[in-house]
């Protein structure tokens, strides 16, 4: 008797197996659920953590009460902060559309047809590889100000009388740190449009040829919106990794001078790290994610135009 309900509760389940491998929903969960475990665990919790630290007045070595929203009334008057906003954008918007041109650019140069062409884009990638300390600490020796092999060179050649004070002018120190993420983003932006570049069928390129098409009008009604996509997508990526940008400022400039390249990531970890003020720098951080959700809704918007792209509805 005992065999023979075992028999009926196994015959029962294979249909229930069969319908979760016939269900992509269902398959899709499943293969997720590691995924999501691990960002609940690693990323929810500190996200709640740095919210909930944001309306309390906790500094480092004695706990917080809640204080509601007197760290944002704060920094709502804060000078220094509005000034890191308006550094974080405009180093994020002209870091991200050099970044983008000369990344395309370098994309559709990869991906003709050239010698030694292997070699060329794996020596694109190397600053991409190179972790960003290194990078930064490189950096911070062209920019020297008695040192820099820049000044030396512009010296000899006569364009200059004298060195330049790259980091301690804070015009000059802003078109620094900028030069110097942007020489550290080419290689994603390049490397994941050329990989786009590469899925375009040749037989569009051919029949536009057929038409008359001038190699402008095949890159702008062949290339840019098959490519549209993938670029969505690349620089929705580059313009979180720009904002989010701290290793490589806290190297060179540490903010300065007089504050004039501090980020919110880096004015976070000042007020809050090293400054001790635990909840206003909950609340600068907290500040960022507005930013943050804007380019994540570009991406949707994004991933939507790929579906109408291929035929579907938006």
């Amino acid at each position: 008797m005992a065999d023979t309900t075992a028999i009926g509760s196994t015959r029962q389940s294979v249909p229930l197996l069969q319908r979760i491998e016939n269900s992509r929903m269902a398959l899709g969960l499943i293969f997720l659920l590691p995924a999501a475990t691990l960002l609940l665990l690693f990323l929810t919790y500190p996200l709640g953590l740095g919210v909930w630290l944001g309306f309390t007045d906790e500094r480092t070595g004695r706990p917080g009460i809640f204080i509601g929203l007197e760290n944002y009334e704060y920094l709502w008057n804060d000078s220094v902060f509005w000034l890191s906003v308006f550094n974080t954008l405009l180093y994020t918007t002209v870091a991200s559309l050099l970044k983008f041109g000369l990344g395309l650019w370098l994309a559709l140069l990869l991906n003709e047809k050239l010698p030694f062409k292997a070699f060329f884009r794996a020596i694109v990638l190397l600053p991409w590889v190179v972790p960003t300390v290194l990078s930064a600490i490189a950096f911070w020796w062209i920019y020297d100000a008695q040192f820099s092999i820049l000044s030396y060179v512009l010296q000899k050649f006569g364009l200059i009388t004298g060195p330049i004070n790259f980091l301690g002018d804070p015009t000059n120190a802003r078109a620094s740190v900028i030069a110097a993420n942007v020489w550290r983003g080419i290689p994603f932006v390049a490397i994941t449009l050329l990989a786009g570049l590469q899925t375009i069928s040749p037989s569009l390129y051919e029949a536009a040829t057929l038409d008359g098409a001038t190699s402008w009008q095949r890159f702008r009604f062949v290339t840019f919106p098959l490519l549209t996509p993938i670029i969505a997508i690349v620089m929705t990526f580059s313009v979180l990794f720009t904002f989010t940008d701290f290793q490589l400022i806290y190297v060179l400039t540490r903010g300065g001078p007089v504050n004039a390249t501090h980020l919110m990531a880096t004015l976070s970890f000042q007020r809050g790290i090293s400054g001790g003020n635990l909840g206003e720098g909950a609340a600068i951080a907290v500040a960022m994610i507005p930013f943050l959700l804007a380019a994540i809704l570009f991406s949707y918007f994004g991933l939507q135009r790929r579906r109408w792209q291929q035929g579907g509805s938006d």
